[in-house]
């Protein structure tokens, strides 16, 4: 039953790295950009998240109505005054830029809040659980996170998928050129999937403060994570973060059931042996399609 339950706590801490690796598959799918400030601008919401609680007594669940729409400005400022110029200087120059974003919003937050670590409260979902017999149970915070992930992506997909934004944004995606022929401004698309991308780290950020503490170096930790959950599941699939997030979780808290200190390296040998067999990832054909 240990075993068992390792595979349980190990999927819904893949619907965590889902969530973080959402946005950096659709910033990739559609403007095959890699935002390496990724993770730090999810570490932001969430010490935004802990300011909004310290200073006006907020959960954290009422302070995203506030943060999610900031993080979504934020998004579409990123992508139109620093991504959008650094795109028409090459190929490595938004990964140069986002490089030094990262940079400075650490290095920000090191300022502001000091390197001590803290955590959001949850309030009830803490110690909540779903207990599924006398051995396994289920904490109702990271069944939470798993169905949010699972929304998220099912909400994505959807819009790709059934609507005239979504659909503008693939043509945008395929060809930024032949798709302004047809009328679509493939700038303002860019800019909207910054924004959505922006918000969904955000989310990710805010659930990861809930889930364990966070200081300013965790940024890039759990922009690791992401990266290996897209590169795992297939690049610019969205359906596969999920999968490579899912994946990456329950080889972690697998190893860790074998022996603690296994629990991160056992991820980054998954992460390695697909590189070497499979580089596109485990939905490379439905991600080419």
């Amino acid at each position: 039953m240990e075993w068992v339950n390792a595979v349980i706590q190990g999927i819904l801490l893949g619907g965590l790295y889902a969530l973080f690796a959402c946005g950096l598959s659709l910033m990739f799918g559609v403007m095959r950009i890699i935002n390496l400030a990724h993770g730090d601008l999810g570490l932001l919401a969430a010490f935004m998240l802990a300011s909004l609680s310290d200073a006006a007594g907020l959960s954290p669940f009422v302070g995203l109505l506030v943060v999610l729409p900031g993080a979504a400005a934020v998004g579409w400022a990123l992508q139109r005054g620093v991504l959008m110029p650094s795109l028409r200087a090459g190929e490595l120059a938004p990964l140069i830029a986002t490089f030094g974003l990262s940079i400075v919003i650490s290095n920000m937050l090191l300022e502001i809040y000091s390197s001590n670590s803290r955590s959001l409260d949850s309030g009830a979902l803490e110690t909540a659980t779903l207990k599924l017999n006398d051995q396994i149970s289920i904490g109702g915070l990271g069944l939470l996170i798993f169905g949010v992930a699972v929304a998220l992506l099912v909400g994505l997909q959807l819009m790709l998928s059934r609507t005239s934004f979504g659909r503008a944004m693939r043509a945008a995606a395929n060809d930024a050129d032949t798709a302004g022929l047809v009328g679509i401004n493939a700038n303002a698309v860019y800019a909207w999937a910054a924004a959505i991308a922006v918000s969904t780290a955000a989310l990710a950020g805010a659930f990861f403060a809930m889930r364990s503490s966070f200081d300013p170096s965790s940024g890039p930790v759990q922009l690791i994570f992401a990266f290996e959950a897209v590169i795992i599941g297939g690049l610019g699939s969205l359906w596969g973060t999920l999968v490579g997030g899912i994946v990456l979780g329950v080889a972690q808290t697998v190893g860790a059931q074998a022996d603690p200190a296994y629990s991160i390296l056992v991820g980054h040998v998954v992460f390695l042996v697909m590189l070497a067999f499979r580089q596109g990832g485990i939905f490379a054909v439905e991600a080419r399609a």
